[in-house]
C-alpha cells in the first residue's frame, strides 16, 4: 500500500516525525511536503496534491498534519473518492456513540470506526491536540484496520 504525507508548518514537525516511525513499518511511502519549515505557508497546497494521488490510487491512503486538522480534512474532502477522518487524541467518547458491543469508546476507536465503516482513505492529524505517540498509534490503526464491505456500509458509501 502507498501511503502518502503532506503537512504545512503547523504539522511540519509531527509530519516528519511519523514519517521515521511509519517508515520502519514497511510501507511504501511519500512525502508531498511541506519540506521546509514555512510559518507563511498554506495547508491547501499540500493538502490537495495529497488527495488527488489518493483519489486516483486504488489502494492508497494519506495521512495530512494540521494545527486542527478539520481543514485540512475539509480541503481533502472537496476531492471525489476522498474521504477523510479527523483525528484528535485519545479523548472518551460519550456513551451515545458506544455502538461497540457496549464497551467505553475512545479516539483510536473513532479512527477504527472511519476505517470499518466509512472505509476512509485520508487521516487527517491536529498537530496541536496530539502527542507523538497518540499520532503514532492513530496512524497504525488507520493503515492495520481494513474496511467492513458490509452491504450496509457499501451501500451508503456508493450514495456518497
Amino acid at each position: 500500500m502507498k501511503v502518502y504525507f503532506a503537512a504545512d508548518h503547523a504539522g511540519f514537525t509531527l509530519k516528519n516525525a511519523l514519517l521515521e516511525h511509519i517508515r520502519t513499518l514497511g510501507y511504501d511511502l511519500e512525502d508531498l511536503g511541506a519540506y521546509a519549515l514555512d510559518p507563511g505557508d498554506d495547508y491547501p497546497d499540500f493538502v490537495t496534491p495529497l488527495a488527488k494521488r489518493v483519489a486516483d490510487e486504488l489502494d492508497a491512503r494519506g495521512i495530512i498534519v494540521g494545527g486542527s486538522g478539520q481543514g485540512e480534512a475539509m480541503c481533502a474532502n472537496r476531492i471525489p473518492g476522498v474521504r477523510a477522518a479527523v483525528f484528535y487524541g485519545e479523548m472518551e467518547v460519550t456513551a451515545a456513540l458506544d455502538i461497540e458491543g457496549g464497551r467505553s469508546q475512545d479516539g483510536f476507536d473513532l479512527v477504527r470506526l472511519a476505517r470499518r465503516h466509512n472505509d476512509a482513505n485520508v487521516l487527517s492529524i491536529g498537530a496541536r491536540f496530539v502527542s507523538g505517540e497518540e499520532a503514532e498509534e492513530a496512524v497504525r490503526i488507520f493503515l492495520d484496520t481494513p474496511f467492513s464491505a458490509s452491504p450496509r456500509h457499501s451501500r451508503r458509501l456508493a450514495k456518497f
